[in-house]
């Protein structure tokens, strides 16, 4: 690794404090979706994060699981290689990127690398298909050689009850100049709060929801955006256009299928079966028991529908 690293103790840091270092700069995890190849998050999204306009990201199972299960595939990886890994309990900072950081989950013993843990579903598997795996972790291993120094990373992956793969990822100086100088474009944006491209993800579009998630009653000139609003209508049209042709295919074939839940051809499979999916009536529960406050079952969600229309003259 690089000798002049800064090295931030982890070990007895509170979450407090660990989130204000992660908001800092960019780190492993953030890089990809700067770069568009995460199909999780966007630019728009971690400009957003890095500001401290989204609310702490809750913990769900997947993540969960990855945490307890990464000394798991560190372990796997040393029994499968051979090679001793050790914890590296600090933020490294490199000098040279003062706008990325690394928290990396080991580093190789007796080599110039380290080692990313991975665990994910098997419905991922067809991810890893001819020794593939997706871009999101290439490019966090990347980033991480970018902070370290290091000329190699190795990636183990836990296809939860299925499989176990190793994979080894050698330093290019090229991928690092450019990785690095689109993080830094980035913090630049970041530091003077400009805007980055807005794009159609679902990322960003949850992102400017949870923003935004309050409306007042002001009006905005969008004159700006008089072509694309006129854009957005046509493509509405399209849509509902395609969907109808669409419906009349399926529809046809419903017709000639009648009864039958499958139909086949030399290169399609066709599903029509029968399903019942129960719901709870909550209006007439109400009815049913008068006496019952039922209303703290009720989740409320804020939202605003965004809805364009054409003035008349």
């Amino acid at each position: 690794m690089n000798k002049s690293l800064i090295k931030i103790p982890t070990a007895d840091m509170s979450r407090e404090e660990w989130l204000k270092h992660r908001r800092g700069s960019i780190g492993g995890s953030d890089a990809s979706a700067i770069i568009g190849l995460n199909p999780y998050s966007s630019p728009y999204t971690v400009w957003a994060d890095k500001l401290g306009k989204l609310p702490e990201k809750e913990d769900n199972e997947a993540m969960r699981q990855g945490r307890d299960l990464e000394s798991y595939v560190a372990q796997r990886f040393t029994e499968q290689t051979g090679k001793k890994v050790r914890r590296e309990n600090n933020i490294l900072i490199n000098p040279d990127y003062p706008f990325a950081h690394a928290n990396v989950d080991r580093i190789i013993v007796g080599e110039n690398a380290g080692l990313e843990c991975k665990t994910t579903s098997t419905l991922n598997l067809k991810k890893f298909k001819n020794g593939e795996y997706p871009d999101t972790y290439y490019v966090q291993c990347v980033h991480y050689m970018m902070v370290t120094g290091c000329k190699k990373w190795y990636l183990a992956v836990l296809v939860l009850g299925k499989d176990f793969m190793v994979f080894e990822i050698n330093r290019d100086e090229e991928e690092i100049r450019t990785l690095a100088q689109a993080e830094k474009d980035f913090w630049d944006m970041v530091q003077s709060e400009t805007l980055p491209p807005v794009d159609g993800t679902s990322s960003t579009t949850e992102t400017i929801g949870t923003i935004y998630a309050d409306s007042d009653d002001s009006v905005v000139n969008l004159f700006a955006y008089e072509k694309s609003l006129k854009e957005y209508l046509d493509i509405g049209k399209q849509i509902n256009e395609l969907k109808a042709a669409k419906d009349e295919i399926a529809n046809g074939i419903k017709a000639f299928m009648k009864e039958s839940s499958r139909g086949e051809t030399d290169s399609f499979k066709v599903t029509w079966a029968s399903s019942v999916r129960s719901s709870f009536d909550a209006k007439k529960f109400a009815v049913d028991h008068p006496d019952m406050d039922i209303s703290k079952y009720y989740k409320q969600t804020n939202t605003r529908t965004f809805k364009v229309t054409e003035k008349t003259a």
